[in-house]
């Protein structure tokens, strides 16, 4: 078997498939942390569902580069989602399910109104749950997947006090001088490029799990916002790793696997939490 390994990774789109693979683990841990301690963690899924509107969209209109389209109404989506707090007539996991569901339903309308191919169902259950398309990238969109995974973690540490504050106690951080909806929209447009980039790893329906177990494995050990953000990065990176190389040698789906990979350590995680009863640092 490691003989085979060695092989495939020979071939530069396997390199790649692992390149992307952890990078887009890696951002999406680091949000993680922050949307579940906030109570969106199911904003993942919403968003996901909302970037499979638009891209049908996309494709009914034949746009070669989806990005013009999946991205900007992604990020809308979640500027919306994240800073209409108290404000909002239709709050929370109401407004993410309302959206989600919707972006769901009126982009597969569309796929069959205006189908460009032939294998409709392929087309769709790909998008929804990942396919081979992680296999397939080119060298350009490794690279638009490093710069931009680069910024993602770039603002992340520049801002993470603000953040920090942002998460636990918004009020207290509006009180002292802190424009927490300026915070609020940059974690906005932050979680709408993962999504967009997750989608060809794991799927639409899939995407939530990225962002949900590392962080929460990483908290049936630790307390600490620090070593919880710093662990839920690692967990995700080897799941993800391990999750890649698994699909290829067993030739399972990517998304599938990652995701199975994630629920195996959070179980250990969770057994390893009771006996340690957590770790305060």
């Amino acid at each position: 078997m490691i003989d085979k390994l060695v092989m495939y990774l020979q071939y530069p789109f396997v390199r790649y498939a692992l390149i992307v693979g952890i990078l887009i683990a890696l951002c999406s841990s680091l949000l993680g942390v922050t949307l579940v301690l906030k109570r969106f963690s199911f904003i993942g899924d919403g968003l996901s569902h909302v970037a499979f509107g638009a891209m049908a969209i996309a494709s009914v209109l034949n746009f070669t580069n989806k990005m013009i389209i999946v991205l900007p109404v992604t990020i809308i989506s979640a500027i919306l989602l994240l800073s209409g707090g108290r404000k909002a007539k239709i709050k929370g996991d109401a407004a993410i399910a309302m959206i989600s569901v919707g972006a769901l339903a009126f982009g597969y309308l569309l796929m069959n109104l205006f189908s460009t191919s032939s294998n409709l169902s392929g087309d769709v259950c790909s998008t929804l749950f990942g396919s081979t398309s992680i296999l397939t990238l080119t060298s350009r969109e490794v690279w638009l997947c490093i710069i931009l995974s680069i910024a993602v973690v770039i603002i992340f540490v520049l801002f993470y006090n603000k953040i920090f504050a942002v998460t636990f106690d918004e009020d207290f951080s509006k009180a002292v001088g802190t424009k927490s909806e300026r915070y609020n929209f940059l974690l906005a447009a932050i979680i709408a490029v993962i999504i967009v980039l997750a989608m060809n790893l794991v799927g639409s329906l899939l995407i939530s799990a990225l962002i949900i177990f590392p962080a929460l494995s990483a908290m049936r050990i630790f307390r600490s916002f620090k070593a919880v953000t710093i662990s839920s990065a690692l967990l995700s990176v080897v799941c993800a790793f391990v999750g890649i190389i698994v699909s290829i040698l067993m030739g399972t789906p990517v998304g599938s696997t990652i995701v199975a990979v994630d629920m195996l350590i959070f179980g250990v995680c969770c057994v390893i939490g009771m006996f340690t009863g957590g770790v305060r640092k």
